[in-house]
C-alpha cells in the first residue's frame, strides 16, 4: 500500500525540498516514490497510484524516457523492408518523423499532444499523404501503450486536428480516351489496356500476368499475382491483400489477350517471392510473362511511367495513371447494373462499402432504374395498367 510521510520531520530537513513523499510498490513489487510542496497533492496521488495498481492500468514513470527513436527501431522490426507496408514505414520515419520528434521522448509526447499537432502543421505534404505519416506516428505510439510505456496515445487526443483533403469525385476517361491511350502504346503493349480496361487489373497485375491464369473455354481470368517494386527491386508477390479473384472475361479483351499471345509468346521470367516472414521469402520463381521488356525481363513500373505518359501526351489527357482503366472498368459494369458485391469482388476489395463509398456517384440513380423498369414493361403491347394482367388490384 501507499502512504504519505513528512521528510522534514523524518529527515531533520525543515525548510529544504520538498516536504511531503509519497512511498508506494508498483505492480513488479519495486519501490518507487514520488515528492510533493503540498501534503494534498501527495494524498491525491497516492490514491491514485494505489487505484491504478490494483486496476492493471499502471504505468511506470520512467517508462517513458526512451525517446521515439529507440522505440520505433524496436517497433520497425515487426514490418519487413522488402514489404510494401515497411517501404512506406521506413520513408516516413526518415523522411517526416524522426527528423523532428526522434529525440522526443515517449513520455513528453503523451503529456503534450500539442506536440503532435505542431509536427503535424509542418507536414510539408498533401492532406492524403500527410495523413498517411500520421497514421506510421499513431501506430508506434498504440504500441507503446500497449506496451505499458505511456498511458495514451496523443495521436488520438481531441486536440490533434488533422487537414482533410477535398472529397473529389472520380470521373472516369471515356471509351474514346481509353482507346487513344490504347493506341498511344507500343505495340507489345496495347493488350495491358485491355487487362486493365477490360478486367479491372491493377498495374502490378497486369505485369505479373501469366497465360495460365487466362481460361478461354470458361471466359474467367484469374488474377492471383502480381509483380511490385519493393526498394528499387522487383519481386513476384500475392494480389493486394492476399485477394485471389476471377473476373468474367469479355469476348474483346479475350480476342486481344489470344492477338497478343500470338504476336509475342510468354516469356520466362524469374524473380523473388515477396511474402515477409514465409517460408518461400526471398526464394527465386520462374514463371512466364505475358508483358515482358524487350530484353525478356519483367516490366518495371518506373520505367514504364515515362512510355505510359508519352502515350497519354499523345492521347491529349492532362494527368492519370494506369488506375484510371480500373475506374473506367467500374464505371462500365455500374452502368451495365452490375452490383455493388460482384464489382468489389471483381476489384478485389476487402469490403463493399468501400466500393460503394468510392463509385457510388457512378451508380445509376433509383428514379432512371425506375423509370426505365415502367417505360419497359408498359411498352409491351401497351397490356394491362397492373402488374396483374388484369386481376384483382393490389
Amino acid at each position: 500500500m501507499a502512504h504519505v510521510e513528512d521528510r522534514w520531520k523524518r529527515e531533520g530537513r525543515r525548510g529544504t525540498g520538498r516536504r511531503w513523499r509519497v512511498r508506494y510498490a508498483g505492480p513488479d513489487g519495486r519501490e518507487r516514490s514520488r515528492s510533493f510542496d503540498r501534503k494534498i497533492d501527495a494524498e491525491q496521488f497516492r490514491v491514485r497510484v494505489e487505484s491504478d495498481v490494483q486496476r492493471g492500468t499502471y504505468i511506470d514513470p520512467s517508462a517513458g524516457r526512451m525517446t521515439l527513436r529507440a522505440y520505433s527501431a524496436t517497433w520497425q522490426q515487426a514490418y519487413s523492408p522488402d514489404s510494401s507496408r515497411g517501404e512506406h514505414i521506413g520513408t516516413h520515419l526518415s523522411r517526416h518523423i524522426l527528423p523532428v520528434l526522434g529525440d522526443v521522448t515517449l513520455g513528453q509526447l503523451a503529456s503534450r499532444p500539442s506536440m503532435i499537432q505542431q509536427w503535424y502543421a509542418g507536414l510539408r505534404l498533401s492532406p492524403q499523404s500527410a495523413g498517411q505519416v500520421f497514421i506510421t506516428l499513431s501506430a508506434i505510439l498504440a504500441a507503446a501503450v500497449d506496451d505499458n510505456l505511456i498511458p495514451a496515445n496523443p495521436c488520438r487526443a481531441k486536440s490533434v486536428r488533422l487537414r482533410t483533403a477535398p472529397k473529389r469525385r472520380i470521373v472516369p476517361w471515356t471509351a474514346a480516351q481509353v482507346d487513344a491511350i490504347r493506341e498511344g502504346m507500343p505495340e507489345r503493349w496495347r493488350a495491358m489496356v485491355d487487362c486493365a480496361a477490360g478486367l479491372g487489373m491493377r498495374q502490378g497485375e497486369v505485369f505479373g500476368a501469366r497465360p495460365e491464369q487466362v481460361d478461354f473455354l470458361r471466359r474467367t481470368v484469374h488474377v492471383n499475382r502480381q509483380v511490385l517494386r519493393v526498394n528499387g527491386r522487383l519481386w513476384f508477390a500475392a494480389p493486394k491483400e492476399n485477394r485471389d479473384r476471377a473476373v468474367p472475361l469479355a469476348q474483346p479483351v479475350s480476342l486481344a489477350l489470344a492477338a497478343h499471345m500470338a504476336a509475342w509468346p510468354p516469356v520466362a521470367v524469374t524473380l523473388p517471392w515477396n511474402e515477409p516472414g514465409g517460408p518461400r521469402h526471398g526464394q527465386p520463381v520462374t514463371a512466364e510473362l505475358l508483358f515482358a521488356t524487350a530484353a525478356g525481363g519483367a516490366v518495371n513500373g518506373s520505367s514504364f511511367w515515362r512510355t505510359w505518359g508519352a502515350a497519354r501526351d499523345r492521347a491529349g489527357i492532362a494527368k492519370g495513371g494506369m488506375h484510371m482503366l480500373r475506374h473506367y472498368f467500374a464505371s462500365v459494369l455500374l452502368a451495365g447494373g452490375v452490383d455493388i458485391r460482384a464489382l468489389s469482388e471483381y476489384l478485389g476489395h476487402h469490403d463493399p462499402g468501400f466500393t460503394l463509398r468510392v463509385y457510388s456517384h457512378l451508380m445509376p440513380s433509383a428514379e432512371g432504374r425506375a423509370l426505365k423498369a415502367v417505360e419497359a414493361a408498359l411498352a409491351e403491347d401497351h397490356g394491362p395498367g397492373t402488374a396483374q394482367e388484369g386481376g384483382k388490384p393490389c
